[in-house]
């Protein structure tokens, strides 16, 4: 039997390897788990012309040089966003799609509270390096989260956060994710959504996205997380056995053995999106 295989991306600040290295562990030997850097830092400023694209691009040269014909794809925050513009892109290559909480998901139906949000994080770009960041991670979460310190002294690689962050805001502006070609995406997508996070952000996504991909969409929430504490990261044990079963739907009861007697049972949607974000808001 082959070993399941996925790509992991991370989103724009920790680099992938710290990103995933709880998870690739507790996803066990038996999974072929490479957690890729974005393209976006592969040097100190982003490349050219860089868009979701360029990581698009990216995935297919690691599948490509690994020899994986199909695959997993797990993506993260702005990794998320990019795993998406691949799933829309090249289909064909995907046994399964998992979001972890992307950052954007297309420019249709959103709510006022949602383009509000959006109008925050294009107010961002004229601020300076060292308030960016903290700003950024505050919009994410609830207003009552304690969010952490930065890392003093930071890490080498956060030189280039900020011109990263700033490099995702401009592009989701523009980037034409095409509604239709993810509403023929027929492999199943899961969608880890942390209780902590800003519902008006990422529980919209949720339920923009759920009603694009039902009825093969699975929402599972993690309500004493919030994005910069991602299950990922902290319930990395949950959230590998999750995935497990998640992937054996992908690929057939050839991996009954590895993900369990039981596949993850296709979401209950609520019927409308303010059901979704009142749950969120409450204290579940």
């Amino acid at each position: 039997m082959e070993p399941i295989r996925a790509i992991l991306l991370p989103g724009a600040v920790l680099p992938a390897q710290e990103a995933y290295g709880a998870l690739v562990e507790a996803l066990g030997p038996d999974v072929q788990a490479v957690a890729k850097d974005l393209e976006l830092y592969a040097d100190r400023e982003p490349p050219p012309g860089w868009s979701l694209d360029t990581e698009v691009d990216g995935v297919l040269r690691e599948a490509d040089a690994l020899g994986w014909e199909t695959f997993h794809l797990v993506g993260y925050s702005g990794g998320g966003a990019a795993a998406l513009a691949f799933a829309a892109k090249h289909p064909e290559r995907l046994l399964s799609l998992a979001l972890l909480e992307p950052a954007w998901a297309g420019s249709w139906d959103w709510s006022s509270a949602y383009a509000e949000v959006w109008k925050k994080y294009g107010e961002l770009e004229a601020l300076p390096p060292e308030q960016l960041l903290p700003a950024f991670m505050r919009l994410g979460v609830k207003p009552d989260v304690v969010l952490p310190p930065p890392p003093d002294p930071p890490p080498p690689w956060m030189a280039s956060r900020p011109a990263g962050l700033r490099a995702f805001i401009r592009d989701f502006q523009g980037y034409n994710l095409e509604r239709e070609q993810l509403a023929s995406f027929r492999q199943p997508v899961f969608f880890a959504l942390c209780g902590l996070s800003n519902p008006d952000d990422y529980g919209e996504v949720a339920a923009r996205l759920s009603r694009v991909f039902f009825p093969d969409f699975h929402l599972e929430i993690f309500p004493k997380r919030h994005h910069f504490d991602p299950p990922h990261r902290i319930e990395p044990e949950r959230l590998a056995e999750m995935l497990l079963r998640h992937w054996k739907q992908g690929e057939g009861n050839q991996l009954a053995d590895r993900a369990g007697p039981s596949a993850l049972p296709r979401v209950t949607l609520k019927s409308s999106t303010e059901e979704i974000l009142d749950d969120l808001r409450g204290d579940h």
